[in-house]
C-alpha cells in the first residue's frame, strides 16, 4: 500500500503482523529501549525496525541500530532520510538516499472513524466542511482517520527538517479524491531547503485492506517553494 504513494528512488518494507526472518535481532541498545515496555509496543519496534534495516540493505546499507531522538523520531544513518509507521495489522518503513530526496514522511491508520472528540482537536474549519462532500464522493474511505493520517504525514517531513513542533491547526489539507492526492498548505513560516522557503508539502494517499495511508516525498531540488 506505501509503496505505490512513493517514487522508485525510495525503499519500502511492510508486513501485517509481527514476525521476523532467520537471523533477525535487535542491537543491544534498542533492546535496552524497550525492556520495560509493555508487549504491544516492543513488537511493534521491534518489526519496524527489522523493516527499515530491510529497505535500507534494497539500498547497500548495512543493519544499524536505529534509536529515537528526544522526540521518539528515528535517527537514521547519515546520508539517508526515512520514515517509519505502525497500526494494527500494519508496519512499514520507507527510506531513500539523501542525494534524491529531501523529506520523506509515511503514515498508516485503520480505515475507520477517529475517536468521538478527536476531529475537533486535529482539524480546521475549513477541513471539517470538506469532509461531508468526500464522505458523499467516497464512503468507503474514512475521510477524518485519512485527515488524521496525512497530518501524522507532514509532520514526519517538517520536523526533520525544523527541529520544532507542529501543531494540528498549523497545516491544512486539501484532498483530490480522483488522483488520491493531497496539498498540505503550511500555516506558518516553513522550513528552508536548498535556499527556498517553502510554503507546503505534496503528497499521495491510498485505502484499502482496511487500512488508509498517506505518504510525502521531497525530491532534491524539485522541492515547492
Amino acid at each position: 500500500m506505501i509503496r505505490g504513494t512513493l517514487p522508485p528512488a525510495v525503499m519500502t518494507a511492510v508486513s501485517y503482523d509481527d514476525g521476523s526472518e532467520p537471523g533477525e535481532e535487535l542491537f543491544p541498545e534498542e533492546r535496552e529501549l524497550i525492556a520495560r515496555a509493555v508487549l504491544k509496543r516492543q513488537r511493534e519496534f521491534t518489526t519496524v525496525r527489522f523493516l527499515a534495516r530491510r529497505a535500507l540493505r534494497s539500498l547497500g546499507r548495512p543493519p544499524v541500530a536505529l534509536l529515537p531522538d528526544r522526540r521518539g523520531a528515528p535517527r537514521w544513518p547519515e546520508g539517508i532520510v526515512g520514515s517509519m509507521t505502525h497500526c494494527e495489522g500494519y508496519r512499514a518503513a520507507a527510506v531513500a538516499g539523501a542525494e534524491d530526496t529531501v523529506g520523506l514522511g509515511i503514515d498508516a491508520e485503520p480505515n475507520a472513524p477517529l475517536p468521538e472528540g478527536v476531529l475537533d482537536v486535529i482539524s480546521l474549519p475549513h477541513e471539517r466542511n470538506g469532509l461531508a462532500s468526500l464522505s458523499a464522493r467516497q464512503p468507503g474511505v474514512s475521510w477524518d482517520r485519512l485527515l488524521f493520517s496525512a497530518k501524522e504525514s507532514v509532520f514526519k517531513v517538517w520536523y526533520p527538517l525544523t527541529g520544532r513542533e507542529l501543531d494540528f491547526s498549523e497545516a491544512e489539507i486539501d484532498f483530490t479524491p480522483s488522483g488520491r492526492t493531497f496539498h498540505a498548505r503550511l500555516l506558518v513560516p516553513g522550513p528552508v531547503v536548498e535556499g527556498r522557503r517553502l510554503s507546503g508539502f505534496e503528497g499521495r494517499w491510498a485505502a484499502e485492506h482496511g487500512l488508509v495511508a498517506t505518504a510525502i516525498h521531497l525530491p532534491r531540488s524539485r522541492v515547492q517553494a
